[in-house]
């Protein structure tokens, strides 16, 4: 027969604190993409996903509050909340959500960036302006996250030396973005009952 006192002690040093830290992996990396979330103005899909997050942070604090002599359970809390945070960018980051305004500003012919740009059917404007060692261009396009590597790569291949920005912006109104095939399956984050869609 197994030692009921092993057992006890392998499920409260070793179970125990394994079920904490991966609740607090999911409640940790659930509440980071929830932020990223408020901040990029999903507030639909926001609410829902801190549903979650704080039932399961319910759950950990839980079972560290009824075992409060446990100190493996104390470091399997810290250690979930840090490798969380890491999960939860690192997703935010594989979704490619949002949109951003790249601003590129050079001294040398901007034609073929340009043109590389208009060709994927990316909104551009191009303003003169003067820099430190005189007259430049400056080329602005306001385009889907998940679009970003394909215009760094642009810029790179035609303005290699050129001086580039990236910055997040919250909502955009009236842009021009590449036509995307979408399919009837994919969710609609902002309207997700369907209350605004127009009709065919």
């Amino acid at each position: 027969m197994a030692d009921p006192v092993a057992s006890s002690d392998f499920f409260a040093w070793v179970i125990l604190p394994l079920l904490i830290f991966f609740c607090r992996i999911c409640d940790v990396s659930l509440g980071t993409i929830r932020v990223i979330f408020i901040a990029k103005g999903l507030k639909y899909i926001a609410p829902v996903i801190g549903f979650f997050e704080v039932i399961i942070w319910l759950l950990a604090i839980g079972q560290v509050m009824n075992n409060v002599t446990n100190v493996a359970s104390y470091i399997a809390y810290g250690g979930g909340f840090a490798a969380g945070t890491l999960l939860g960018m690192t997703v935010e980051e594989r979704l490619s959500l949002g949109t951003v305004v790249v601003r590129v500003i050079s001294n040398e012919d901007v034609t073929g960036l340009v043109a590389f740009l208009r060709e994927r059917s990316f909104g551009v404007t191009i303003a003169d302006g003067e820099g430190s060692k005189g007259k430049v261009k400056i080329i602005l396009s306001v385009i889907k996250r998940q679009d970003l590597d394909e215009v760094i790569g642009g810029i790179q291949r035609y303005l290699p030396g050129a001086f580039y920005s990236v910055e997040e912006i919250k909502s955009v109104a009236e842009g021009v973005f590449p036509e995307k095939k979408r399919s009837v399956l994919i969710f609609n984050h902002r309207d997700p009952f369907g209350f605004f869609r127009k009709g065919k």
